[in-house]
């Protein structure tokens, strides 16, 4: 019996040394076919650092497993996390397996091992500024988990593209059409028949002639209205030329003599000028094109053809179809003396519109009271006008387009949308509305509603920095430096992210009312031109105008050569 425990003893733990032995003969086999902490060298993230595009920090991961790493039966998911001060940002995960797994990921060989390339984007935050990108792992063997430290693989955000501000920019004034002098031409023909230059008692007596007086004598009796008055004699360019030339002469001179015996009889004193024309072609070719006469086109490629006046004429009658129209139509027409007064009406002056914009704002026309608001210098007193315009012209959207500007101007985002899209209930076409309301939804990070707003403002002022922030937000940095027209901080921003960095400091010396953005902007241009004393100088400016831009640079990577600079160190403190 003894010798049997002993026996059996005895075999059951040979049995359990051999299960030992195999169990760690198996442990050993998984251990050397993969799966070890993966060395640095074998990962690169680009860029480096990573940086802001248009909202993303994009990254492109190039990972290699080496030869002999992959464990045949291993599934390994890798992500992405860009980890900073208060949050973290995960990117796209990728699934990776051994060739003996079944499933939907990359297959990488055993012995060669493979290359791999991971791309993701993250939504950017400030605080990503100072932050570390990990590669992170979770693996399995079977359903054995395998643990795989992080490993990190940059350091921070390069984030000067998202220095670009749309509240900055200046909206679009919807410009009055206010003038001082307006301009006015009357004019009233007397006919004359084939070959004569005698005035008839017919013409003078016409309604025309009649109404055209009247406009003459209230002209020169209205005080703030000048008028002067122009003759054109003209015959048709029938005939010969020396007999059209005398007939437009004598007409001129017919014309001429009883107009001033009726300005005389009104004791009207005013300018009269006197001209005659022989042969009126440029009269005949406007005629004919605006007629329905037949074969028309081939009178007009007569006059296209030919320049001299015989030639002309000979070439028209061999088009004997439509000659006897042409006789009976429009050469009757060119037998005539044009009169014409020059009405100037002489607006009020400066002094007048501000008086009465303050005393009586309904006596002005809404043309002359957008004006007014030119003539004042601050927003305040801009912004009453407007309320005046809404008030007594409510249907007119430039008051309301006008408040909205004023409103963006001071910061106030919301109440400048209000104002704009009152405007454009008003004027859904206007193109400075549309192009102000891109503006806002440029400075609330909605693009796509901005791209659509910008593209109803064609010819709008202003146009080409709408389409310059647009693009710079888009990451479009060239064709943003193009679009822009005037020096401002985004404009620069754009030749600076362009690398025109000459360009760049040429128009940050050029921005109109510089702030504190204007100097840090200049000390990035310095930065990248490794100018450490422009650095200096413009940062201390940069912070004495704006002090939280100290704490901006003290994590700025575009100054991390310089963060160990006791100049720098003493303006970031």
């Amino acid at each position: 019996m003894s010798n049997f425990f002993y026996d059996f003893f005895m075999n059951k733990r040979t049995v359990l040394h051999s299960l030992c032995l195999v169990a760690f003969i198996g442990l050993f086999s998984a251990c050397k076919s993969g799966l070890k902490p993966l060395a640095s060298e074998y990962i690169k993230a680009e860029p480096q650092p990573l940086e802001y595009v248009a909202g993303k920090v994009p990254v492109t991961i190039n990972a290699t497993f080496p030869a002999n790493w992959f464990n045949k039966k291993a599934t390994l998911v890798a992500r992405p996390v860009l980890r900073y001060d208060g949050g973290e940002a995960w990117g796209t995960s990728y699934t990776y397996q051994g060739e003996k797994v079944t499933g939907n990921g990359q297959v990488i060989p055993y012995k060669t091992g493979a290359p791999v390339t991971l791309t993701s984007s993250f939504n950017y935050v400030p605080e990503m500024a100072k932050s570390e990108l990990y590669l992170t792992f979770n693996a399995k063997i079977g359903n054995k988990s395998i643990a795989l430290p992080d490993i990190k693989i940059g350091d921070g955000v390069l984030a000067t593209g998202a220095l670009f501000d749309a509240s900055s920019e200046t909206p679009t004034i919807a410009p009055d059409k206010f003038q001082r002098i307006i301009k006015e031409a009357y004019n009233a023909d007397i006919k004359f028949l084939i070959q004569r230059a005698e005035l008839r008692s017919s013409e003078l007596k016409k309604a025309e002639i009649s109404d055209w007086k009247d406009v003459v004598v209230s002209a020169d009796q209205t005080p703030n209205q000048k008028v002067d008055v122009e003759i054109s004699a003209y015959a048709s360019p029938d005939g010969a030329f020396d007999l059209n030339d005398k007939l437009a002469n004598q007409r001129e001179t017919n014309t001429n003599k009883y107009l001033k015996k009726e300005l005389k009889k009104d004791k009207i004193n005013i300018p009269v000028s006197a001209h005659y024309t022989a042969e009126d072609w440029e009269g005949f070719k406007d005629l004919v094109e605006k007629s329905n006469i037949q074969d028309k086109n081939l009178i007009l490629s007569v006059l296209s053809m030919y320049k001299d006046s015989e030639q002309r004429e000979r070439e028209i009658r061999n088009i004997s179809s439509v000659f006897s129209v042409l006789a009976d139509e429009i050469l009757p027409q060119l037998r005539r003396s044009r009169l014409t007064a020059n009405v100037e009406i002489i607006g009020k002056s400066d002094a007048e519109i501000r008086s009465i914009t303050a005393s009586n704002p309904q006596k002005l026309t809404v043309e002359e009271l957008l004006y007014a608001a030119t003539l004042v210098k601050s927003n305040v007193e801009k912004q009453a006008i407007y309320k005046k315009v809404a008030e007594i012209y409510p249907a007119d959207f430039r008051a309301y387009n006008n408040l909205g500007v004023i409103d963006y101007t001071n910061g106030k985002i919301d109440a400048a949308e209000t104002n704009f899209k009152k405007a454009l209930s008003l004027s859904s076409s206007a193109p400075e509305t549309n192009l102000n309301l891109g503006l806002v939804a440029l400075t609330k990070g909605d693009e796509a509603t901005a791209q659509q707003y910008i593209g109803k403002a064609a010819d709008a002022e202003g146009l080409g920095s709408a389409l310059g922030i647009l693009a710079l937000s888009n990451g479009n940095y060239r064709q943003a430096a193009s679009s822009f027209t005037t020096p401002t901080n985004n404009s620069a921003l754009a030749q600076l992210l362009s690398k025109d960095y000459s360009k760049a400091q040429s128009t940050l010396d050029a921005v109109a009312n510089p702030d504190g953005t204007t100097s840090y902007l200049k000390a990035i241009v310095a930065s990248r031109t490794n100018n450490l004393g422009s650095v200096i100088s413009n940062l201390k400016q940069a912070v004495k105008l704006d002090p939280s831009l100290a704490q901006k640079a003290s994590k700025d990577l575009e100054f991390v050569k310089y963060f160990t600079n006791s100049e720098f160190l003493n303006i970031i403190k």
